[in-house]
């Protein structure tokens, strides 16, 4: 049996399409049940006899810190893929990023020791992996940089720790660290938003730029890494790193909308940060720019992800492609 936690979101829908796939059977946690339909939806893009993997799915309702209930789910599981997590970027969510993120984490790892789990895969954020000072790139070796990191990557470097505890308590584990990930179906969340951002119309581009991953990258690395010999070692998963200009624009004109051309230049960012705290104390709504998050935005960082290139031979889609694939849905679904 494999378990699958955080089953309903972008990732792990995905490894849940590709597990169901290989007829393996597979036991996913839920928390709302009306975000099953989701998973059915990307289910559908990808093959027309959805409904015979989907009833390969034992769903269970369950949150990962409630100890009693997730203990239940482990009976006979022999590999976890550990996808849920809490993504917010507004500082006030602070308590509850620890809370899910890293007492979560926890939990999940002590539970695969008691239950004697041959494996587990902790799908993490390359927001945990650090920046070097003179701009070359950075891997898998490079140190975390609490001074630039945001309230999520920080929840989510300290969920690595508890992972790397595991590792030393006779745990398997492989960690990954995808870039912004690029995948259909989930337009109001997450790296999905983008899509519905851009559509609307966007007119200003940060300075910076990221690496960009597909989600059925995400998705297959994760899944041949848990098949492999290969155990206690992190991957960075990026396909291309792009400038938030190039890859903003790559977006707008796969749905049909004009580029983004005004440069948001970094003396603007302390500004509009500040603007948006006002916002959100005076209306009561969610963060869209925190200071770490605008600190971010404002730095390039490149990434070297061949690593899994050279353990497992695997090779990227590029991301135009899923840019282009990913915007041909959503237009689709929102005429």
């Amino acid at each position: 049996m494999v378990l699958v936690t955080g089953g309903t979101g972008l990732v792990g829908s995905h490894i849940l399409f590709n597990l169901t796939k290989t007829g393996k059977n597979v036991r996913a946690t839920y928390r709302n049940k009306d975000k099953i339909s989701l998973v059915e939806k990307v289910f559908r893009y990808y093959t027309e006899d959805s409904n015979s993997l989907l009833n390969k799915i034992e769903w269970v309702h369950c949150n990962i810190n409630d100890i009693p209930t997730l203990q239940e789910n482990f009976k006979n599981v022999e590999q976890v893929y550990h996808c849920a997590a809490l993504i917010s970027f507004d500082p006030r969510d602070r308590r509850k990023l620890f809370k899910i993120n890293v007492e979560g984490t926890t939990n999940i790892v002590n539970l695969s020791i008691e239950n004697k789990v041959k494996k587990i895969c902790h799908i993490s954020t390359i927001g945990t992996i650090g920046n070097s000072i003179d701009g070359s790139p950075v891997d898998e070796n490079t140190e975390f940089n609490s001074v630039l990191a945001n309230l999520y990557a920080t929840s989510k470097y300290k969920a690595e720790m508890e992972v790397w505890r595991g590792s030393q308590e006779g745990l398997k584990v492989i960690v990954t660290n995808p870039g912004f990930i690029v995948g259909p179906g989930f337009w109001d969340t997450g790296s999905g938003k983008t899509f519905s951002t851009i559509f609307k119309g966007l007119k200003f581009y940060p300075p910076g730029g990221t690496g960009f991953v597909n989600v059925t990258d995400v998705a297959k690395c994760s899944i041949d890494l848990m098949n492999s010999s290969i155990s206690n070692e992190r991957y960075i998963l990026v396909a291309e790193n792009l400038l938030y200009k190039e890859a903003f624009s790559n977006f707008a004109i796969a749905l049909g909308k004009k580029p983004p051309q005004r440069l948001l230049k970094n003396w603007m960012l302390p500004i509009l940060w500040r603007l948006d705290w006002l916002k959100s104390f005076l209306t009561n709504s969610e963060r869209l720019l925190s200071k770490k998050m605008a600190q971010t935005i404002g730095i390039t960082i490149v990434y070297n992800a061949t690593k899994i290139e050279k353990d497992l031979g695997f090779k990227y889609e590029a991301i135009g492609n899923s840019i282009k694939s990913s915007a041909a849905i959503f237009l689709k679904e929102n005429p």
